[in-house]
C-alpha cells in the first residue's frame, strides 16, 4: 500500500555532531478510503483511496465520493496489507511510517521540453574548431549503409522528462504527525506540488 502526498521542497537536517543531510520535505497524506473492491462485484479486488480536498469536481465523482467529500486525486492500491482492515471513510496518515523506514516513492519528473542529445543523452559533441563551425552540439550519424533507414530506438533529440519515475532505498528521517510532513533523505521525482505515491520496501 501507499501515501499520497505533495513535493513541499528540499531541505538540510543538521544532527548533533554537525553532519549534514539532505531531505525532501513531503507533505504526506491524509488519504481517505473511498472504496473497497472485490472480486465478486468488480472483478478484482482493490481499495481505492481519494487525496487533497478540492472545491469542484464532476457530478458523476461527486456521486461517487457522496458524503465523504471532494476529493482532486483518486488512486488504487492492489496490494493487501493485512495489518490493516480497512472500511469506507476510514483515514490513512503519516502513522504509517517510521524514522528509519526504508521507502520507494513514485512521481512524474520535470518536463524540460524539447532537448538536443548534448542535455538528454549526454553526448560529448564534436570538436570546437578545425572546420566543426555550428557542428559542436549535432548529433553526428545517426545511420549506416544497410539497412537504409535509423534503427529503433537511437538516441536522439526529442521531448526530455514528464515521465513517471520511481526512487527506490530512501530512507524515512523525520516523521510530523501534525502537520502531516514527511521528512525523506535524498531527491525524489518532480517540481514543487508534484503527487508522490510513498510506499515501504521490504527489508
Amino acid at each position: 500500500m501507499f501515501l499520497l502526498g505533495k513535493k513541499v521542497g528540499m531541505s538540510q537536517m543538521f544532527s548533533d555532531d554537525g553532519k549534514v543531510t539532505p531531505v525532501t520535505v513531503v507533505q504526506a497524506g491524509p488519504m481517505i478510503v473511498t472504496q473497497i473492491k472485490t472480486k465478486e462485484k468488480d472483478g478484482y479486488e482493490a481499495t481505492q483511496f481519494a487525496y487533497e480536498e478540492t472545491k469542484k469536481i464532476k457530478k458523476p465523482l461527486k456521486g461517487h465520493l457522496g458524503d465523504l467529500g471532494n476529493f482532486k486525486h483518486i488512486k488504487e492500491s492492489k496490494i493487501k496489507n493485512p495489518d490493516l482492515d480497512l472500511k469506507r471513510g476510514d483515514n490513512i496518515d503519516v502513522s504509517t511510517f517510521n524514522v528509519g523506514d526504508v521507502v520507494k516513492v513514485s512521481g512524474v519528473s520535470k518536463a524540460k521540453g524539447f532537448q538536443g542529445v548534448v542535455k538528454r543523452h549526454g553526448f560529448k559533441g564534436a570538436p570546437k574548431s578545425h572546420g566543426h563551425k555550428g557542428n559542436l552540439r549535432k548529433p553526428g550519424s545517426i545511420g549506416q549503409r544497410f539497412p537504409q533507414h535509423t534503427l529503433k530506438g537511437v538516441r536522439m533529440g526529442g521531448r526530455m522528462g514528464g515521465v513517471e519515475i520511481t526512487v527506490r532505498g530512501l530512507k524515512v528521517v523525520t516523521v510530523d504527525k501534525e502537520n502531516n510532513l514527511l521528512a525523506i533523505k535524498g531527491a525524489v521525482p518532480g517540481r514543487k506540488g508534484t503527487l508522490l505515491a510513498i510506499s515501504k520496501m521490504k527489508n
